[in-house]
């Protein structure tokens, strides 16, 4: 399984960026994909969450501003982020469970900062 986050940047606050997580080594169509993000002295934190036919789900604190998409001829996810907040700052991964087993892949860092 290989997960590559891909995207990330310098914004100013309010500003957007949309990240990508390419996947292989597995069935993606079939299989829900979330992001995750780190900020720097916290936990892991869930952000967003697409299932394998498109239904979504956000952790409270992104709801009305990100965005989590899917493209299954890609084997690609997405993750739209707009009204970007200093707060959003983290390294963000893209994950998925296959056999009870979770799989990060490697981050993208993303500072919002004026």
């Amino acid at each position: 399984v290989q997960l590559q986050a891909s995207g990330g940047g310098l914004v100013q606050p309010g500003g957007s960026l949309r990240l990508s997580c390419a996947a292989s080594g597995f069935i993606f169509s079939g299989n829900a994909m979330g992001w995750y993000r780190q900020a720097p002295g916290k936990q892991r934190e869930w952000v967003a969450s697409i299932t394998s036919v498109g239904s979504t789900v956000y952790v409270d604190s992104v709801k009305g501003r990100f965005a989590i998409s899917r493209d299954n001829a890609k084997n690609t996810v997405y993750l739209q982020m707009n009204s970007l907040k200093p707060e959003d700052t983290a390294v963000y991964s893209c994950n998925t469970w296959i056999s009870s087993r979770g799989y990060w892949g490697q981050g993208t860092q993303v500072t919002v900062s004026s």
